[in-house]
């Protein structure tokens, strides 16, 4: 079956900005996943009681990580989208981490973007303009998230946009068509 998504490039073709396509809205304890076999957004799991995903969660079609999927991105912005909404974003860095689950461990990065609109044009250009706390909120949150599904999530470093940049460009070229 083809999906919705599979037209989807992994970048705007006239700006170079990152297509994200949105799967689990900010302020959701449910997780929503794309069923591939049945053509729809499907509930994934329910987080425990005060877990909530601190700004949407999404991930860039036409793209492949060391985990199979496409890349993971947290797309900062004040109100939530929905599943399945395309947003277009400017990468402002990575959360570089490491992920193991019985007893293999895997590199699982997180990208994070702004949102860029015709009438939004983001100030924001790295991810240190976050700011520490923000930051430590948001690896603390993916630490829980985790641990709630009996994996380990270990964050080492935040890199900036031209980091993010590279870890894109080999998961495009990753997930290319073979």
């Amino acid at each position: 079956m083809t999906t919705p998504f599979e037209n989807i490039p992994p970048r705007e073709p006239k700006t170079g900005l990152v297509n994200v396509v949105i799967d689990t809205p900010r302020g959701s304890r449910n997780k929503f996943k794309f069923d591939e076999q049945l053509g729809c957004f499907k509930l994934s799991r329910i987080l425990p009681a005060g877990h909530v995903f601190p700004y949407d969660f999404g991930s860039i079609p036409g793209t492949r990580g060391e985990d199979g999927d496409a890349l993971d991105v947290l797309v900062v912005m004040e109100e939530p989208a929905f599943p399945g909404c395309l947003i277009t974003v400017r990468l402002i860095g990575v959360i570089v981490a490491s992920q193991t689950e019985k007893g293999r461990t895997i590199s699982n990065d997180r990208l994070v973007g702004v949102p860029q609109t015709m009438a939004n044009k983001p100030a924001m250009r790295e991810l240190s303009e976050l700011g520490t706390t923000r930051l430590k909120q948001i690896e603390h949150f993916f630490i829980s998230y985790n641990a709630a599904q009996n994996r380990r999530f270990q964050p080492s470093r935040r890199l900036g946009a031209a980091q993010a940049e590279r870890i894109l460009r080999r998961a495009i070229a990753a997930g290319a068509p073979r």
